[in-house]
């Protein structure tokens, strides 16, 4: 039987071949059988024609009477016609024999096929375990690679969870949520930082900051604060040659600080709307006082809070002339005067006192234009500038 090739893979050409052997076997069985019948039916036809013959042949030569019925008289021609009829039977039984002795020899084939299938089968036996065992490799591989790539992904997930904890907590990237410094290096309408959150109405505040700058002439506008139908509620300012003014709903006092010197220095103001007092402190000692400055003026609420830039509508229109060139941090807001031991106490790092209204913390800060956020510790600094 002609294995069948070409594009069949070894599983289906072994499938095909076994399918077309067993259709085979069932063929020859069947025709074994019809043959097996007809040899029964022609030897049984045989034996009683020659019984027949043999019984006609007695009874014509005692009575001399013809009792074949439709078979000739002629006693030769009836012995000729049944030897015709023996020969016939005997050459188509002949004819069987040999067909059976074919049959039988190609019911042989199948012994000689199940070698072949044995060889075949026990090729593919080895390929499919040559297969095992590459994929068995492949899985080793890939469980290497999978290890691999899971404790990447579960590093990465781990990092990714404890900054979403750390951010939950109002931590920060810093060493503590406080310790950075906003950068502001050029004068331009463009590099700003903002706070987040804003001020509720106030009838008095301090506010405290650490600054560094040597820009000339003037630093420009550490802080700015503007509600609507009021730009200038709150702003911190040295433009040009003019001393530094603290200005309260458009009104100004001027406050006797000097900062260009591009050391670090702490800056307090305190405010209140009775009488409009007002005091300015440098590195914790009060060099001024004053009153009249917007008095019983409450501070308006919901406005926006800029670090570095002075804002002529809320929280745009900056003229770069104004813009603050330098470094800030510690920017906190009280809603009171603080005393002055407070400030002392502030200025010279002996204490840590938040603003209760703005404390300077890294995730309510946001940088703009190219303004940047570093780490910084300004006591430490400051002590490098002395």
């Amino acid at each position: 039987m002609p294995m069948q090739g070409g594009a069949l893979s070894p599983e289906e050409e072994l499938r095909a071949a076994v399918l077309q052997l067993r259709e085979t076997v069932v063929q020859q069985k069947e025709t074994l059988g019809a043959q097996r019948e007809a040899i029964r039916e022609l030897t049984g036809k045989l034996a009683r024609c020659e019984g027949l013959a043999g019984s006609k042949a007695r009874g014509a030569a005692a009575t001399g009477k013809d009792t074949m019925g439709d078979l000739p008289r002629d006693p030769g021609h009836v012995v000729e016609q049944l030897s015709r009829s023996l020969q016939t039977l005997k050459d188509r039984l002949e004819s069987l024999e040999q067909q059976l002795r074919v049959n039988a020899s190609n019911a042989g084939l199948p012994g000689d096929f199940r070698e072949v299938l044995q060889r075949r089968l026990g090729e593919l036996e080895r390929q499919l375990l040559r297969k095992v065992a590459e994929l068995e490799d492949e899985k080793s591989l890939l469980h290497n690679e999978t290890s691999a790539h899971r404790q990447k992904t579960e590093s990465a997930l781990n990092a990714l969870l404890q900054r979403v904890t750390e951010l939950e907590r109002g931590n920060s990237a810093f060493k503590s949520p406080d310790a950075f410094k906003v950068s502001l290096p050029l004068r331009t309408n463009y590099l700003y930082g903002k706070i987040k959150k804003t001020l509720p109405e106030l009838y008095a505040f301090t506010i405290c900051l650490w600054l560094r700058s040597s820009a000339s002439p003037g630093i420009g506008t550490p802080f700015s604060y503007a509600v609507p139908g009021q730009a200038n509620e709150i702003v911190l300012i040295e433009w040009g040659n003019n001393p530094i003014e603290l200005l309260i709903n458009d009104k100004v006092a001027q406050l006797p600080l000097f900062v260009s010197d591009g050391k670090w220095h702490h800056i307090c103001v305190t405010w209140t709307t009775r009488d409009g007092m007002w005091e300015a402190f440098q590195d914790g000692e009060k060099l001024g006082t004053g009153e009249n400055l917007a008095p019983w003026h409450p501070i308006k609420p919901g406005g926006v809070l800029i670090l570095g830039q002075e804002q002529d509508t809320v929280g745009g229109r900056f003229d770069a002339t104004q813009a603050f060139v330098g470094e800030l941090s510690q920017f906190n807001i009280w809603d009171r005067v603080l005393r002055a031991q407070e400030i002392v106490n502030i200025a010279n790092c002996s204490t840590n006192m938040p603003g209760n209204i703005i404390p300077w913390v890294d995730n309510n800060v946001d940088v703009f234009g190219g303004a940047s956020k570093w780490p910084a510790e300004t006591c430490e600094e400051r002590l490098l500038d002395l």
